[in-house]
């Protein structure tokens, strides 16, 4: 089966304090997956990319344009409706479909999936941390970090497997990735603070 949209989701955009990040679905708007999975984000969802880390924006672009954008809609409908791990996953498989229904290369479908897959870790790993602090707002230098992971991570995908267009694949790699994010992370920012502590003046 062809996966598929419904046709283009009708938002507006929601006015408020702070950086107007959120919109509000106006209509019925889905995603119909290679099984025939109906992957529904209805009419009043609040749309605000939370699915896709900022920190990666500067490599993938928001959320809000570009071939992504209606793929980030349903996964992000599907992430907040996501109460298992399984179902978080079963969305990020989603996603990758979804992004090359709406035209992306596979090259940036793999990309954006490996993205949201270190999301959902990155979310989870804060929540650990610290209970009050909100995952998608991060320091520079976890942001750094982060994007050491994206690109380190796509690079030993593309060496493996190359542009493979197979998402069942791409989740076992980055299956076998997921257990050394921790240290790698940990990693990238030991060495970002002992460069900074090396560039600050005496």
């Amino acid at each position: 089966m062809t996966a598929k949209f419904s046709g283009d989701p009708k938002t507006t955009w929601i006015s408020e304090s702070g950086a107007d990040r959120r919109m509000y679905l106006m209509e019925d708007f889905h995603f119909t997956d290679k099984n025939g999975s109906v992957w529904l984000a209805p009419a009043g969802s609040l749309i605000d990319g939370a699915s896709i880390p900022r920190a990666f924006w500067s490599i993938i672009g928001p959320p809000y344009v570009g071939d992504y954008r209606r793929a980030s809609i349903v996964h992000d409908v599907a992430c907040v409706n996501a109460n298992a791990r399984q179902e978080r996953r079963a969305a990020d498989r989603m996603f990758y479909q979804a992004c090359r229904a709406g035209g992306c290369s596979t090259r940036s479908s793999i990309i954006l999936y490996i993205g949201v897959r270190i999301g959902a870790w990155w979310k989870y790993k804060s929540s650990l941390e610290n209970d009050s602090t909100d995952p998608r707002i991060v320091e520079p230098t976890s942001s750094t970090a982060l994007r050491s992971l994206l690109k380190e991570s796509a690079e030993s995908i593309f060496q493996s497997k190359g542009e493979i267009d197979d998402v069942e694949i791409l989740e076992e790699l980055m299956d076998q990735i997921e257990p050394t994010l921790d240290q790698r992370f940990d990693k990238a920012i030991k060495l970002k603070e002992e460069t900074r502590g090396v560039l600050e003046p005496n």
